[in-house]
């Protein structure tokens, strides 16, 4: 049975393999760190392998910004990690930033680059854009129209094509309005500046008066850009919108006039109808009086107040009449 000093050494030799394989590991890594001026401890390294941190990447980053005269303690760069940002791209922006001449800090960096997490843009985006202004095509290409249609006040339809010359204003990018908004802006004041002109002539000859007024209206307030410029690349007359609209309102007219005359036409129809109805009943009430004159005669004759000779004689009356009116029809 092997005595308590062997198990002793056993035990060391165990601890001193598992920390010579520990400190090989991260023995690279730590040696690459610290030739750039980029120091990082065993503890620090040990640690964020048992967060399940990347620490290659995150010591590379540290190395990065070191190179570059950026200094970044290790925690905050593994902050930043463990919140989902990303870090290269970063401190990318950051030198890009330094080299420029703009101010940006880290926590500025970070913000940023969490702020466009999931969207197309980025932290490095943001500081290209800021030193190199970007042009915004108005209307953008995905709405899938190629111009801004307005109408002036003759009711020609005039159609414009704008630019948009921005640049990254970073200390708004954080909560300010992106380029949809600026498009939408400028649309709405290309469409308010043709709408006030007199007549489409006036946008014709002087198509920089759309520029200037739109520009003046401060339209990039709120946003995460500043409007350096607009520019109108193509103007275009379209439709006689006034034209067609008087068309329009014609055939309207038209059309309540002729509904107003086939109701009146209706009402007229149904007057006649009525008329028609209540002649028949004045005939039918002729009828029924003339029915009552046998009846008459007959109780006449019942209560003695008409003798036969004066029925022969009211008859021979008749057929005289009778007579006469035919008579007179033949002379006729």
């Amino acid at each position: 049975m092997p005595d308590l000093s062997t198990i002793l050494i056993v035990v060391l030799l165990i601890v001193g393999l598992i920390a010579f394989f520990v400190v090989f590991s991260f023995f690279s890594v730590w040696l690459r760190a610290w030739l750039a001026g980029a120091y990082v401890g065993f503890s620090d390294l040990i640690a964020m392998r048992l967060r399940q941190v990347p620490y290659g990447p995150i010591v590379d980053s540290r190395i990065t910004a070191k190179k570059a005269g950026i200094e970044i303690d290790i925690n905050e760069i593994e902050a930043h990690f463990l919140a989902g940002g990303n870090v290269l791209p970063t401190i990318q922006a950051l030198i890009a930033a330094r080299k420029a001449g703009i101010e940006l800090d880290w926590d500025r960096a970070c913000a940023i680059d969490l702020a466009t997490k999931g969207s197309e843009k980025s932290v490095v985006e943001a500081v290209r854009t800021s030193v190199d202004p970007k042009v915004i095509d108005c209307p953008a290409a995905s709405s899938g129209r190629t111009t801004i249609d307005g109408v002036s006040k003759d009711g020609i339809q005039v159609k414009v094509r704008a630019r948009v010359t921005v640049r990254t204003n970073l200390d708004r990018f954080v909560g300010g309005a992106k380029e949809e908004t600026i498009i939408a802006r400028v649309g709405e004041g290309i469409v308010t500046t043709i709408g006030s002109a007199e007549t489409y002539k006036v946008v014709l000859e002087s198509p920089d008066s759309i520029s200037k007024v739109v520009l003046a209206r401060g339209l990039d307030v709120g946003t995460a850009f500043e409007i350096l410029s607009i520019d109108i690349a193509d103007v275009d007359v379209g439709e006689n919108v006034g034209a067609q609209l008087q068309v329009a309102q014609a055939e309207a007219n038209k059309n309540m006039a002729q509904a107003e005359a086939e109701i009146r036409r209706a009402a007229a129809v149904a007057q006649e109808q009525e008329m028609i109805a209540r002649v028949a009943e004045m005939k039918a009430k002729v009828v029924e009086a003339e029915a009552q004159v046998p009846l008459a005669l007959a109780e006449a004759f019942r209560s003695g107040n008409l003798g036969v000779m004066d029925y022969y004689k009211m008859e021979n009356i008749k057929s005289d009449t009778t007579m006469r009116d035919s008579i007179s029809k033949t002379d006729q």
